[in-house]
């Protein structure tokens, strides 16, 4: 008979477990990435060097944990940085789609992330983890998970104030758990425990987030994740328009070299950005690094404005010796 009764109650417990997980994780929208398998495979592998790090975006629901990392994910793909985020919605649509909100589910969903960010860590990504992850304890036990494996961990707690999240409320979750039809909701009847100290703060509510993703990009060069040169976007060099005036009457003043269509086709190249990270012609040294390593070391960028043309006579080379700028006539 105790067996029996034991047999029913388990049976019982199995229904009714089955049935809550059912419900269970519901309120939860895939978030598509912005880079594709493609775009990111032809990265991997690209830079030399160990990357692998995990960023841990916490906050409320709509303090921009998702839009951030999935624009960071973006940015470091496009400068060679191979990078996966790993977001809240995504991971409840299959490895913790059996998990609900309850405390005890809370800490599983952050402890089983943290071991898969770990492995992501692990194979040299720069894995971005975007949860809400309310309890202090479980995040730093995440960090704890990394730290035993000698892999760098970076708190980020997105900042909102809650009336802002509230005002924001894409997928109108607040307002559910305002009336009642979602409870245990972070920052209703749910408390979140904002982290002491973290390794960055973004206050989404007064930056954009080209400023949030300059902020991530400053520590990840900092703790020497992401490389100096990674961050070189194309740059243009023409002349802004309020300072043309200026620079045509600082031109007046400098000697003149003549130079063929050629020479001015690449001058158009370099005003348009193409040979970035050069801001002018290449010198000798530019150029030798170039021939024998394929690229400018440490990632300098080398700032001359002096156009060195080899097919310069040498009257004219002797004529401009000192000189650091010259204008090129238009043709």
């Amino acid at each position: 008979m105790e067996t029996h009764g034991n047999s029913n109650k388990k049976q019982k417990l199995s229904n009714t477990i089955e049935n809550w997980g059912m419900q269970r994780a519901t309120n939860v929208t895939y978030q598509a990435h912005h880079v594709s398998r493609n775009k990111r495979g032809q990265v991997v592998g690209t830079r030399g060097g160990f990357r692998g790090c995990t960023v841990w975006l916490t906050g409320l629901s709509g303090a921009g944990k998702t839009t951030v990392s999935m624009a960071l994910e973006e940015y470091l793909v496009c400068h060679g940085i191979p990078c996966y985020t790993l977001d809240g919605d995504n991971i409840r649509q299959g490895l913790n789609k059996n998990l609900g909100f309850s405390p005890e589910d809370r800490e599983e969903n952050i402890r089983r992330i943290a071991e898969v960010a770990r492995l992501f860590a692990d194979a040299g990504l720069v894995c971005l983890a975007s949860f809400i992850s309310p309890y202090s304890r479980d995040r730093l036990n995440a960090r704890k998970i990394h730290e035993a494996a000698g892999l760098p961990f970076f708190e980020v707690f997105v900042d909102a104030p809650l009336d802002v999240c509230e005002q924001r409320d894409v997928k109108g979750l607040y307002k559910k758990a305002r009336a009642g039809e979602i409870r245990g909701f972070t920052g209703i009847d749910s408390e979140y425990e904002k982290p002491e100290a973290p390794e960055l703060v973004l206050k989404t509510d007064s930056c954009s987030v080209n400023e949030c993703i300059q902020q991530l990009v400053d520590l990840l060069q900092e703790r020497d994740i992401v490389p100096v040169d990674a961050s070189y976007e194309v740059k243009e060099l023409y002349v802004q328009e309020n300072k043309l005036d200026l620079a045509k009457a600082d031109a007046e003043t400098l000697p003149a070299v003549q130079i063929g269509k050629l020479d001015m086709q690449w001058v158009q190249v370099l005003a348009e950005g193409w040979a970035t990270p050069l801001n002018g012609f290449m010198r000798e040294r530019e150029y030798l690094q170039c021939l024998h390593f394929d690229c400018l070391l440490d990632g300098k960028t080398e700032a001359t404005s002096c156009l060195s043309d080899v097919k310069l006579l040498r009257q004219r080379k002797k004529k401009l010796s000192g000189c650091e700028t010259f204008p090129a006539p238009d043709l």
